[in-house]
């Protein structure tokens, strides 16, 4: 992007709409000026992420459900809302965590999920469903997908629809609100369009190509989800949602080109490209991985675009009109320019092997481990070693070694994994359970431990670790690498990588320290 076209894209002021203060999507108390209770499922990804604040805002009394409890105490909103720990599928947990709640937000679902997800959806919106029949909530919300009617869906789309069609079924009355492209700093269909459009000056594409379909500014889903709460009786119906532009998929390539400063890019429409070898193309071009790619692909076979715009006669449009296709593209960009992207599809989690978190002592249990562990005195202080550290991956890259990190990268890519390209969501932040790069934050303490587990495509388990300890003279940085190998394949790949470790570690270890001294000075 050109410095003409990333100042043009800086925000305005307009651009955390809707922050939920606005008045039509305050908060209706009961008689006693009791604000109702919203339960919030999916609240730690794309969407929840960002419809949490916004419902505080809002005066709601806001509950969310989650595996990970440290995950949501790690985020800015969590000392406002209560988190009840627990499983979607379980159905104790369920009803423990729907209790005396007015509104149900259901916004998960299993895009990234292997072989079953289906199963595992249906499982888990009969079970929301049951729950909340029996609490008497006044109503669900559920995001689900614009879909085309008529027509075979993708799996991930017939999916979506099922869940959809269960909530509807129970007798607690919902919102089904079907959207269809979501056009956001950090949506994964956002950073699909930009990353094809920024590598590919001519693109060879598959049909779809030319298929319509009618994207929609994650602000305008954000308003819809705000005003859903507010409608009143016992509507039960599902309703479909889209932006003001009706483009094909090439169009919508162009269009972001124009808001980047960009030449327009040639397309031509391939009829050999099928849906699973496009989205082995999109996840060796873009950062988004072939288990992301392949739903969005998939949910581009046909012309998906709003049936009718019956969602008006419930919910008023957003004072001044929903946002055009290329103000949403600029707004987005605007937020990545000032690196303040508050949810992104990096956070969403790729399943990989499960596995427990990795020992205090890699001794433990007498399994075989591998490490390399090295250390370095600094003049640098605590806090400057630190920051140093937390700003790993993404566009600062990994300190050494780049070469051998793209390659590694490039490998897990091929086989399928998340790649380095996936980044990170903030340049300057980690929070607990951020991705960077092919790796997650397992554990972080300020100033003293960061602890990063892989999710790279690997015969084993992997760690990286930073540890940071105070000296009357600066500090002593600590560094470890440690692997878990499964089976012989696991101890080979060690042994491979043995020749390179040389190289990546020891060369982080000086670096990271050499900046962190510089930077002190």
């Amino acid at each position: 992007m050109s410095a003409t076209a990333a100042r043009d894209q800086q925000p305005t002021n307009d651009l955390t709409f809707p922050r939920g203060t606005e008045p039509d999507l305050r908060a209706v108390s009961a008689p006693g000026g009791v604000a109702p209770l919203v339960l919030v499922l999916g609240s730690t990804g794309y969407v929840g992420g960002r419809l949490v604040p916004r419902l505080l805002a809002a005066g709601y009394r806001v509950r969310v459900m989650t595996r990970a409890r440290s995950r949501v105490e790690a985020l800015p909103w969590s000392e406002r809302v209560d988190i009840a720990a627990g499983d979607a599928s379980d159905a104790r947990a369920v009803d423990a965590a729907i209790a005396g709640v007015d509104v149900v937000y259901y916004l998960v679902h299993s895009m990234t999920a292997g072989r079953g997800f289906a199963e595992t959806d249906r499982a888990i919106a009969e079970t929301v469903a049951g729950a909340a029949d029996r609490a008497g909530v006044a109503r669900m919300i559920y995001l689900g997908g614009l879909h085309p009617d008529g027509v075979k869906l993708s799996a991930h789309l017939a999916s979506r629809r099922e869940v959809g069609e269960i909530l509807l079924n129970s007798r607690t009355p919902t919102l089904v609100l079907q959207a269809g492209v979501i056009i956001g700093s950090g949506s994964a269909s956002f950073e699909m369009v930009r990353h094809l459009t920024e590598v590919l000056p001519y693109m060879p594409a598959p049909r779809w190509v030319r298929n319509f379909i009618q994207p929609i500014a994650i602000r305008d889903v954000l308003y819809y989800l705000l005003a859903a709460a507010q409608v009143p009786g016992s509507l039960n119906h599902a309703f479909d949602i889209g932006g003001p532009d009706v483009l094909r998929y090439g169009q919508m390539m162009n269009g972001y080109a124009v808001q980047a400063g960009l030449p327009q890019r040639g397309i031509a429409a391939l009829p050999v490209l099928t849906p699973k070898l496009a989205s082995h193309w999109v996840g060796l071009v873009t950062p988004v991985p072939r288990a992301i790619a392949r739903p969005l692909v998939e949910s581009l076979q046909h012309d998906c675009v709003m049936k009718n715009h019956d969602i008006d006669d419930v919910i008023v449009r957003p004072a001044g009109g929903l946002t055009p296709y290329r103000r949403a593209v600029q707004l987005a960009l605007g937020r990545i320019a000032l690196d303040e992207i508050e949810t992104s599809w990096v956070d969403s989690r790729v399943p990989l092997a499960p596995s427990d978190p990795m020992p205090s002592d890699p001794e433990w249990a007498g399994r075989t481990v591998f490490t390399d562990e090295r250390s370095r005195k600094s003049r640098a202080t605590p806090a400057a070693v630190w920051t140093v550290v937390t700003q790993i991956g993404g566009t600062t890259g990994w300190y050494s070694a780049s070469v051998l990190w793209s390659l590694r990268g490039l490998w897990d890519r091929i086989t399928g994994g998340v790649g380095m390209t996936r980044g990170r969501r903030s340049r300057r932040q980690l929070t607990l359970g951020d991705a960077v790069d092919v790796w997650r934050v397992e554990h972080l303490e300020p100033e003293r431990l960061l602890r990063l587990r892989a999710e790279m495509q690997v015969p084993g388990e992997a760690w990286l670790e930073f540890a940071i300890e105070p000296q009357p003279d600066g500090s002593t940085y600590r560094q470890r690498a440690v692997f878990f190998p499964r089976g012989l394949s696991g101890r080979l790949y060690w042994l491979a990588m043995l020749p390179f470790h040389g190289f990546i570690f020891s060369g982080m270890v000086n670096r990271i320290v050499a900046t962190a001294e510089a930077a002190d000075s």
